[in-house]
């Protein structure tokens, strides 16, 4: 496998090992025969049982290590799939290429697009307790699912009796030294508008209008750090533009993926050659107010108004009215956090998507709560705002949540490790993003389940990194768990 060297000086080395060989082999969302060839490959060559379902997720058994067979089986999971997001300047086929990972201080990052640590890292320790030979566990099944970051249609398409484990430990945290015991489930709601094309009016001027700069994130994760959306942003440009000015709208695009805060936005745009000057004027007052807002959360931000050439079509004036209204007017955000825990958030959506083409645009956006009404009831509105402005509207890809169980076995035997191990109590926490938990305990109702993982930082973006330092820890305290499982 290729390699990029300047990972092999980390620790633990066996896992920064499968890690490397990861990066190398594209594995975005839905493209990913490649990486599950390399996971059975793996286990073949260490003349393991290997299974795969239809689907394509790939389970691995190993036995148990001497003196550990009556110990309860542990199921180690983590996903294949990465979330494939670049920055607008780099040159990069997430089909194609490999992903560029570099160490940077303590952080592992890559090359101008996402790194894979989400779940790469937690693929990689799977793989590694699978090579080792030197450490004490009773009988694992490693379970590689697919296309979890699209809709977690891997977990969904497990068939009972798939997995005979008796504990599941999710490895797709995001930070160290916390147990993570509940997940918010999500579903998305996208609107569909149509409009018809006209002729762009005599003596306008065209303008290609961008929104970059920001930094994006994680839809769940991130989505409380109130960083701008540039979908939301470029909207409120145009809105406005559209109100006080005979602005027209030619094109617009903004964001890519459906869990991804959307970082970059961009439209073209035609206003009369009269109105110029204060079409600029507009933009760059609205710039002034992003940054007075946003500048401690997104200090990058930016405005971009340059002169193109003019369109030979533009959206006709009723239908660009509507959808500038139903962006403008959908809820983005945080709407409600756990009242219990009032540092998490419990129900948010996200305006992820917005895209015209051949008569079209299409908005994409995700809701979550680990409350299954709120997530409706925040469906609906997503909804009745689209439906108001003219636009057909399917909800799909809902998912449950994961309910807490404090009395976990799994929870309290971690908890004592972790503690006996680094002289501290982990925190105990709910995530605020979709884990497959959720799925695989509705399809295995006894499953004692539990996740966690390294510190991530800006998963979903082309600034994601990992801390090399937490990488270690996670690990070793992954295998003091295998070394600690109760029996039957």
């Amino acid at each position: 496998m290729m390699t990029n060297n300047t990972l092999k000086q980390l620790a633990p080395n066996v896992l920064w090992k499968y890690f490397e060989e990861i990066c190398a082999i594209p594995h975005p969302s839905k493209k990913e025969e490649a990486i599950v060839n390399y996971v059975k490959q793996v286990g073949n060559e260490l003349g393991l049982e290997t299974e795969t379902d239809k689907a394509g997720n790939v389970v691995i058994r190993k036995p148990a290590t001497p003196g550990m067979a009556d110990k309860k089986t542990v199921i180690l999971q983590g996903h294949l799939d990465m979330v494939p997001q670049k920055n607008q300047d780099t040159d990069h086929d997430f089909e194609k290429d490999p992903i560029e990972p570099y160490i940077d201080g303590e952080w592992v990052k890559a090359k101008g697009t996402t790194l894979g640590a989400d779940n790469g890292i937690g693929v990689a320790a799977a793989l590694a307790v699978l090579e080792s030979q030197d450490i004490q566990h009773g009988p694992i099944e490693a379970l590689f699912t697919v296309d979890e970051e699209t809709g977690m249609t891997g977990a969904f398409a497990l068939e009972p009796g798939f997995l005979k484990g008796d504990i599941l430990i999710n490895m797709d945290s995001e930070d160290e030294g916390e147990l993570y015991i509940g997940c918010a489930g999500g579903i998305d709601t996208n609107a569909y508008f149509s409009y018809k094309e006209e002729q762009t009016p005599d003596n306008h001027q065209a303008y290609a209008v961008n929104v970059k700069g920001l930094k994006g994130g994680h839809s769940g994760l991130d989505i409380h750090l109130g960083r701008g959306n540039a979908i939301k942003l470029l909207n409120r440009l145009l809105w406005k533009a559209n109100r006080e000015l005979q602005m027209r709208v030619a094109a617009i695009d903004g964001g890519s993926l459906r869990n991804a805060i959307p970082r970059e936005a961009g439209a073209v745009v035609t206003v009369p050659k009269d109105q110029a000057g204060a079409f600029e004027e507009m933009a760059m007052a609205m710039i002034a107010d992003w940054k007075n807002e946003l500048g401690k959360v997104d200090p990058g931000i930016e405005l971009v108004v340059k002169n193109t050439d003019l369109p030979g079509k533009v959206m006709d004036e009723p239908s660009t009215k509507n959808i500038l209204n139903a962006v403008y007017g959908c809820p983005n955000g945080v709407m409600r956090v756990i009242s219990d825990m009032p540092e998490v958030v419990e129900t948010s959506t996200n305006l992820a998507v917005l895209k015209s083409g051949g008569g079209k645009v299409e908005a994409a956006t995700l809701q979550r709560s680990s409350v299954d009404s709120a997530k409706a009831d925040l469906a609906n509105m997503m909804r009745s705002v689209f439906e108001m402005a003219g636009a057909e509207v399917i909800q799909r890809g809902e998912y449950p949540g994961w309910k807490p169980d404090v009395d976990s076995p799994i929870l309290k035997t971690m908890s004592e490790v972790y503690k006996k191990m680094y002289g501290k109590t982990p925190e105990q926490k709910v995530i605020h993003a979709g884990l497959e938990c959720g799925i695989l305990g509705g399809k295995y109702p006894h499953l004692d389940m539990i996740s966690f993982g390294p510190t991530i930082r800006n998963p979903h973006s082309p600034d994601e990194m990992v801390n090399a330092t937490t990488v270690k820890l996670f690990y070793d305290f992954l295998l003091e768990t295998l070394a600690n499982i109760p029996s039957n």
